[in-house]
């Protein structure tokens, strides 16, 4: 009777693949005294670099705003390098896009909160995100994409 293989879920690395910030209105925007508006973007992507391994990258921009004029724009890409072996096809959707963003989630809001502080302003904390509610909007998009498209 043969055994079958032991699936793997393992984090090999966990790194800054890219970050900026730009605060192109300084020094004035510092005598501002209206609060900013922030609107935050963030995006999943994941890829195999190599059998069983795959890179999972969580991005975010923020663009924090007083009026027109641009207080910061900070750009994180956070990422991270895992081992997935042994995985049912089907449950590789769910680990690349809920399990590995749920992973780098908390290196990316403390980078966030890190640089918009030495930036000059107060540290920007990222509410929790439910990133299992995020694939299955994904998802659901994918299906309609797919359904409206002729055979």
């Amino acid at each position: 009777m043969s055994e079958s293989p032991v699936p793997t879920f393992a984090i090999e690395k966990i790194y800054l693949k890219d970050l900026s910030v730009e605060v192109p209105n300084a020094p004035e925007v510092f005598l501002e005294t209206e609060a900013p508006n922030m609107e935050v973007n963030i995006n999943s992507t994941g890829r195999s670099v190599q059998d069983g391994m795959f890179e999972v990258v969580l991005s975010v921009t923020i663009t924090a705003r007083v009026k027109e004029k641009t207080v910061f724009l900070v750009e994180v890409a956070q990422a991270g390098l895992f081992q997935i072996r042994h995985v049912p096809q089907e449950d590789m959707g769910p680990l690349l896009g809920i399990a590995c963003p749920n992973t780098l989630f908390p290196y990316l809001r403390e980078t966030i909160s890190t640089v918009t502080s030495r930036a000059g302003f107060q540290p920007v904390l990222l509410a929790p995100m439910s990133f299992e509610n995020i694939y299955q909007q994904q998802m659901q998009q994918l299906q309609a994409q797919q359904g409206s498209k002729p055979n």
